[in-house]
Order: structure tokens, then C-alpha cells, then sequence
């Protein structure tokens, strides 16, 4: 990799790779995976801004999200939090799905919650937490798990906002990227 993107998320500078999608764009990839000293930091700042929306519970969609809502539940002194995964498990035959286009792949992605994540957000006040936001086909795709499952998102937290995701008056974000 020749090029990177220098990002400021909260006073620490990362260098994102930049790299091409099938769609003939480039992005500046971020993966919080294997890096605690990162995952802590961002999900240190993060709590920070999902605290004042006082949400009961967290929900994250795997993979790259999993840690990071770990470490912000963690933050908030929550001991659970929903995962909507993008493969049926056995243990989700009774839990409920909803289907998503994202911009990395350009396919559509299952996303299912499993009966026990259903009751975990219902009847509450819920923060949706992921590392990157871009075209939010993702986040809807969250909002529409939490709205199934019967719980009212009242916060959309990232770390990073890509391309025009920056321009939106509904989320909280650490930073913004470019779509190059």
C-alpha cells in the first residue's frame, strides 16, 4: 500500500490505507481489530457523547463494531449489549432479520438479532454503535432491528464519518474520512 489518509481522531493521528472498491472508489480503511490501545481510545470518546442521549443499551452489528461497543458498554457501565449478526446461528432460530446493501460490498447483508438481543432492546432507549458510517444502509438496517425488536434509537455514535455521512445533523461521530 503507497497511500494513506491521515486522520485526527481525538488528538491521535492514524494512517488509513487507502484502498479501491469494485465501484471504482477509494476508501480509507479503518479496522479497529487486534488494536486495544486504539478500540480503548475511541470508545473512551465515544462514551463520552453517548452518555448525554442516556441510552439504556448499546446494539453494534459484527465484526469490526464488536469490540468497540464492548469497550463503550463498558464505559457506561452497562453489562450487556445487542449484536446483529450477518449469519443465521443456530441459537437464532426465533430472533428476527432485516436486509441492508453497504457500500463495501454492493450486496445485499442479512442482519439478524437473536431472541434474547430482541428482549435486551425492548421497551428501551437504544445507541447504535459502529466504527464507520458511509452511506448509513448499515445504520437503517440497525434502526430497523431495534424498531422490530420494539426499542427506540436515541443515538447513532462512530467513529468515523465518511464522505458526505459527515453532513448529518443525527449522529455523533469522532472524526470524518473522505471517499477518494
Amino acid at each position: 500500500m503507497d497511500k494513506f489518509y491521515t486522520v485526527d481522531i481525538c488528538g491521535r493521528k492514524e494512517d488509513l490505507p487507502v484502498l479501491p472498491l469494485p465501484s471504482c472508489v477509494n476508501i480509507c480503511f479503518f479496522n479497529l481489530h487486534g488494536d486495544v490501545d486504539l478500540t480503548e481510545h475511541c470508545a473512551k470518546h465515544l462514551a463520552e457523547r453517548i452518555a448525554k442521549h442516556e441510552p439504556d443499551v448499546l446494539i453494534t452489528a459484527e465484526s469490526k463494531g464488536l469490540q468497540l461497543t464492548h469497550c463503550v458498554a463498558r464505559c457506561l457501565g452497562q453489562k450487556h449489549y445487542g449484536v446483529a449478526r450477518k449469519s443465521k446461528k443456530l441459537y437464532m432460530q426465533d430472533g428476527i432479520s432485516v436486509d441492508a446493501k453497504t457500500i463495501t460490498t454492493g450486496e445485499i447483508q442479512h442482519l439478524y438479532l437473536s431472541a434474547r438481543d430482541v428482549d435486551l432492546l425492548r421497551g428501551k432507549r437504544v445507541a447504535i454503535v459502529d466504527d464507520v458510517i458511509s452511506t448509513g444502509a448499515a445504520n437503517a438496517a440497525l434502526e430497523q432491528l431495534v424498531e422490530k425488536a420494539g426499542g427506540k434509537v436515541v443515538c447513532r455514535a462512530f467513529v468515523l464519518a465518511e464522505g458526505d455521512a459527515k453532513d448529518r445533523a443525527d449522529i455523533e461521530y469522532l472524526a470524518a474520512i473522505p471517499l477518494l
